[in-house]
């Protein structure tokens, strides 16, 4: 094997690699001696099958094999012996017209290899990095609100004769037209609304005070401007109504037997459990936050030349999630008071910032013997499954045969892991917050991302 650096630029390379004929044939010498050891073919005895008769049934097939595995093992060979890293699998150029005589064995194989090594770049001492962690102190008023709300959601109803009103529950069906015709997921056969909660479009539930079981009524609303169905946005609708039943709502009383409605075994264990689950929220949005300091602060020290095929291959997913997102929503550019080449220009530095950290942090995570184990890993795996009820064996057998998609839950996991190293190590302080001084970070950083 001889290799030859065509282009070394920046962390470009290219390198030409030729095989002599004769290596490969003597790959196939002894590719076609052990096949004639197992052949069995009819008409001949075992082992004694002719190695002219082996080449011509299996000679073309063989050598096809032959190539694809010396092209594999070359190319990690010369990477290897060039101590580089390449930052994706190399791209291997074999000229088409060579083909035919490389696997008639009359020309040497020779082929070229491009590919982007990894940067190389000092680690910086991220224990200086001072960190605030704004945290949320949950209040009693807190959790009892929450339970308050609980206990309204479970407010048990009584049917009535009478007229709705508010606070009483609506069951219905109904069918939504948008000029005069039906529009997907406006309609419901046995429809439950609470008059006064406001989980209908403005105007809908107005219209329903007054109405009785077995009432008839069209129900006229007009979507607002910023409704998340774009199709539906700032249209005049009408729903056909059919009233099935009254109900007005009976007293909850927020004690032990309340909490042993819900299958707990007291209020104390019901307000626990609350606590818990808003701990949960706030904590998700302080790391959330925690996490984004770092990551600024890492983008501050570091700036160096980017392999430029990873970097597309980045953005080719930041920018396919922009296109599907706006044709969701059914926006356009001018819409974002934009053109689509500034947009690009603002998501190729999203990009930038993602593939950059993502080679600081795989580099921290390497210098310091960061893993992600078997049982982490396998623990996403099941929680991934559990997404997909009734496919749960496809699912699994999917990410089982596909180390692509099995990286793609390591690599999360890896992260975090990272960055709970680094903040052992900084100075983390904590800040106690308000939950509404806690959103308005969190939001700022979506903005800002």
């Amino acid at each position: 094997m001889q290799v030859t650096e065509t282009l070394s630029e920046g962390l470009k390379r290219e390198l030409k690699i030729d095989i002599p004929a004769g290596d490969l044939a003597s790959k196939l010498e002894n590719y076609m001696a052990d096949l004639k050891s197992k052949a069995n073919i009819k008409g001949f005895r075992p082992g004694k099958v002719p190695v002219a008769h082996l080449k011509k049934m299996y000679g073309r097939q063989a050598m096809a094999e032959i190539l694809s595995n010396t092209i594999q093992e070359t190319t990690q060979k010369a990477v290897e012996e060039r101590s580089e890293r390449p930052a994706l699998t190399p791209e291997i150029d074999l000229p088409e017209e060579d083909a035919e005589k490389i696997m008639s064995g009359d020309a040497d194989l020779s082929f070229k290899m491009t590919y982007d090594v990894l940067p190389e770049f000092e680690i910086v001492d991220f224990a200086g990095f001072e960190i605030e962690r704004p945290m949320v102190e949950i209040a009693d008023e807190e959790v009892d609100t929450q339970v308050a709300d609980i206990a309204k959601n479970n407010t048990p109803f009584d049917t009535k004769d009478g007229a709705a009103e508010d606070g009483d529950r609506v069951t219905m069906s109904y069918l939504g037209k948008v000029d005069g015709e039906p529009f997907e997921g406006g309609a419901d056969e046995n429809g439950q609304l609470v008059l006064g909660s406001g989980q209908f479009i403005p105007g809908f539930e107005d219209q329903l005070i007054g109405t009785k079981a077995g009432d008839e009524k069209v129900v006229e609303v007009s979507f607002p401007e910023d409704y998340p169905a774009a199709h539906l946005a700032g249209k005049a609708a009408t729903f056909d109504v059919v009233v099935k039943e009254i109900a007005s709502p009976g007293e909850v009383t927020i004690d032990d037997e309340f909490a042993k409605g819900l299958g707990l075994e007291s209020l104390d264990k019901l307000k626990e459990i609350v606590r818990g689950q808003i701990e949960s929220q706030f904590g998700a949005m302080t790391r959330q936050r925690v996490k984004r300091q770092l990551l600024d602060k890492l983008d501050e020290h570091y700036s160096f030349e980017l392999p430029e095929k990873l970097l597309e291959s980045e953005f080719e997913i930041v920018w396919r999630q922009v296109e599907e997102d706006m044709k969701r929503n059914e926006k356009t550019f001018e819409d974002e008071d934009t053109t689509e080449e500034e947009a690009k220009a603002e998501y190729r530095k999203i990009a930038e910032r993602r593939v950059r950290l993502g080679l600081v942090l795989s580099e921290i995570g390497e210098k310091n013997d960061i893993q992600v184990t078997d049982e982490e890993l396998q623990r996403a795996l099941y929680d991934r499954v559990r997404q997909f009820p009734g496919q749960e064996q496809q699912v699994f057998e999917y990410y089982k045969n596909n180390q692509q998609a099995l990286a793609s839950l390591r690599a999360p996991i890896y992260e975090e892991k990272v960055v709970d190293f680094m903040l052992e190590l900084a100075k983390v302080t904590d800040k106690t917050v308000t939950k509404e001084e806690l959103e308005k970070l969190v939001a700022e950083d979506e903005d800002d991302a």
